[in-house]
């Protein structure tokens, strides 16, 4: 039985070339009891994703399925599927993720909150689906400086950005400050999102318990950033700094995360010009852009020392199970 009309979700899932994965997708998303809809937006696949996505409906009626003609990226088909739906309450969902039973149970047990995220599993692909583990709630508030902070990529880390994280959102929220995907962005457009969100005022609650899984992929791309993605991503952060309205206490380190992805990209640029056009179209946009010349150069010495690294030390095995995005401590005995 779906709750009150108030708490109802809609899931979104934006999908491209996603058939493998799609109906677990879809099936983990209506198989939760508060969700009302469920909107596919199929991105402009050349595969059966619209197909597979029909085939895990549940006859409920809660399943809309979209498409477009061409690939417009993830920020457009989020949009798109929040124009059409109408829930109060807004989940993300990947084409290649799930949800965990009882995750919306768990995040709706919170008061007071905007957007309210929980934890992610990490899970291999080649490794069988499992439960989570079970983490007390313990939930906590979380601000803009200590979302821009935890960002900031550092070296020999996991990944394990807040950017990551699939928050719950208010319908209410996000229409009364005109919050939308940046439909440029193809890198980074959730945390571009959060980071406005919380600039207004959002009320951004943070939970251990895990209800979202994340599929891992070996040789995966979603790491190798194109240099046009970082391009948008820098210009949407110096856009919200440009703007103002920034607090003190968060500048800082916004301004910090925001060189961070200028280096990225000075570096991403370099590397792609010396690959398609040589090693002198490479020099002549570093030293016509002498800004960018540390970038290049401590870049370019950190993947060359990581590399050798790697060939003389041979890295562990990776322990079996999942890896949490958010540590946290296991709940205790009911």
């Amino acid at each position: 039985m779906l709750m009150a009309r108030e708490e109802t979700v809609c899931v979104i899932i934006a999908a491209k070339n996603a058939e493998k994965t799609i109906g677990k997708a879809v099936g983990s998303a209506l198989a939760q009891p508060e969700v009302a809809e469920v909107v596919v937006v199929d991105d402009g696949s050349d595969d059966r994703t619209m197909a597979a996505a029909a085939a895990a409906n549940d006859a409920s009626g809660r399943l809309d399925i979209l498409g477009f003609v061409q690939n417009r990226g993830p920020s457009a088909a989020r949009n798109r599927a929040i124009a059409v739906s109408r829930a109060p309450l807004i989940a993300i969902l990947d084409a290649d993720d799930i949800f965990f039973p009882g995750r919306f149970r768990q995040m709706l047990a919170c008061p007071d909150w905007d957007f309210i995220a929980d934890n992610i599993a990490f899970m291999a692909e080649t490794e069988p689906l499992r439960q989570p583990a079970q983490f007390a709630p313990r939930p906590r508030r979380l601000d803009l400086k200590a979302f821009v902070e935890g960002n900031i990529s550092r070296r020999g880390a996991p990944r394990g950005e807040l950017g990551f994280l699939k928050p719950l959102m208010r319908r209410a929220f996000l229409d009364a400050y005109g919050l939308r995907y940046r439909e440029e962005m193809r890198l980074g457009e959730d945390y571009e999102l959060y980071v406005r969100a919380l600039a207004n005022g959002a009320r951004y609650t943070v939970i251990e318990s895990c209800g979202y899984g994340a599929l891992v992929r070996e040789n995966s791309l979603s790491g190798r950033h194109r240099t046009e993605d970082l391009a948008a991503l820098h210009a949407a952060e110096r856009s919200i700094l440009a703007a103002g309205g920034v607090s003190p206490e968060a500048l800082g380190v916004m301004r910090r995360h925001c060189r961070q992805i200028g280096d990225r990209h000075a570096l991403r640029h370099f590397l792609d010009s010396r690959r398609e056009r040589g090693i002198g179209a490479a020099l002549a946009y570093a030293f016509g852009n002498p800004a960018t010349l540390p970038a290049i150069a401590g870049g370019i010495l950190r993947d060359k020392a990581e590399t050798a690294y790697r060939r003389l030390r041979p890295q562990p095995p990776v322990p079996a199970g999942p890896r949490y995005l958010l540590p946290a401590s296991p709940a205790e005995p009911a």
